[in-house]
């Protein structure tokens, strides 16, 4: 029995990048003598276990055979025979394909520290088609180290455009394509994740309409999302960005197909809805009033920040009067009903004053 260092962790270890979780892959075990040496299987659809103490994961080396459509369809052999090498052939890219040993020293069957040197996300074997996630996957890779130089060797993306041709795509489920969109969001390159999908027609796939778009509105919509991203801008103000290049029915569309969560879609569709007030030169206090009874501003502040900051990057920081806007919602906040109950206004009458205070709250920032 031996144990490896395998994938991320070794490639980041490479690259200088903190390591965030480290996965191991163990050699000539079998399920039963994990067990024994206190190991938690959690592995479905092959074994997969934790440490007794670090709760790192532990995998038995394995091969994998297609079978079927989709990047469940395999079936995997995890006999204790499974060599090192077997098991790194079946990853999907050479500089995820290399192990370190207890003693520290790189196995590195595929070449993989040359094209880490080389910047080339590379495909370790043609098996890299028969698993259509991969495509995603190479592409946030393309994204998340786009700045250290990488790119997709010319046959890997060659291999990516044939799956997105195969149909293969359409087996993946929704689920699991958004969390590839959630990482590279995370990442903060999702302008590059877009485009390494597009370059490879998987975009057309995946959203067509927004292939359309991306085929002529790229350089704009690649400068708001840089934006965001330089400014710290979080992911759902970036994925905002990407929304507004969609009409309102695509964007419904790409929400219920991909379970975009709901903190997504409200920045988005508030953008959407609510941008033309905030580009407007002067504001009526009563307009100020709906935005903030619409966002709900009284029970949820963070969601006229998070449309600010949308809004501006958007704007490409072009938003001198958000100062203004803040200034108007926070007298407004100050207006609370227990004023009101205060003075012995009861009931409906205490709705219809709470309104009023807050409309003569705002009036008073914007007067001149």
């Amino acid at each position: 029995m031996q144990t490896y260092l395998v994938g991320g962790a070794v490639r980041d270890q490479l690259l200088g990048r903190v390591i965030k979780e480290r996965d191991y892959v163990v050699v000539g075990a079998t399920i039963e003598e994990m067990k024994r040496l206190g190991y938690t299987q959690v592995g479905k659809d092959f074994p997969v276990f934790l440490h007794p103490r670090s709760k790192e994961e532990y995998a038995l080396a394995r091969t994998e055979r297609k079978q079927g459509q989709g990047y469940t369809g395999f079936i995997c052999d995890f006999n204790p025979d499974i060599t090192l090498e077997q098991d790194l052939e079946r990853r999907d890219l050479t500089v995820n394909a290399i192990a370190q040993g207890e003693d520290g020293q790189l196995i590195d069957p595929f070449c993989g520290q040359d094209d880490i040197e080389k910047r080339l996300l590379r495909h370790v074997s043609t098996a890299f088609s028969e698993d259509p996630l991969r495509v995603l996957r190479v592409a946030r890779f393309r994204a998340r180290y786009h700045y250290l130089g990488f790119h997709i060797a010319e046959e890997t993306l060659a291999l990516m455009r044939d799956i997105a041709h195969s149909g293969e795509l359409q087996a993946l489920t929704p689920e699991r394509v958004w969390m590839e969109w959630q990482k590279a969001l995370d990442d903060g390159y999702i302008h590059i994740f877009i485009d390494a999908l597009a370059k490879c027609d998987a975009l057309s796939v995946l959203c067509p309409e927004l292939a359309n778009i991306w085929a002529n509105e790229k350089q704009g919509l690649e400068a708001k999302i840089d934006y965001g991203r330089s400014h710290d801008h979080t992911p759902p103000c970036q994925f905002a960005q990407v929304m507004q290049a969609l009409d309102t029915k695509a964007r419904q569309t790409f929400y219920q197909h991909y379970r975009v969560p709901k903190q997504y879609m409200e920045i988005s569709e508030a953008l959407a809805k609510h941008g033309a007030l905030l580009s407007q030169e002067n504001w009526q206090a009563k307009e100020l009033v709906t935005l903030f009874n619409e966002l709900d501003i009284w029970r949820r502040p963070q969601r006229l920040d998070d449309l600010v900051q949308a809004y501006t990057c958007a704007q490409l920081g072009d938003f001198s009067r958000h100062a203004l806007l803040l200034k108007a919602a926070e007298a407004a906040q100050q207006v609370n009903a227990q004023t009101y109950i205060g003075q012995g206004i009861e009931g409906a009458a205490i709705k219809t004053a709470l309104a009023q205070g807050r409309l003569e709250a705002i009036e008073n920032v914007l007067a001149p």
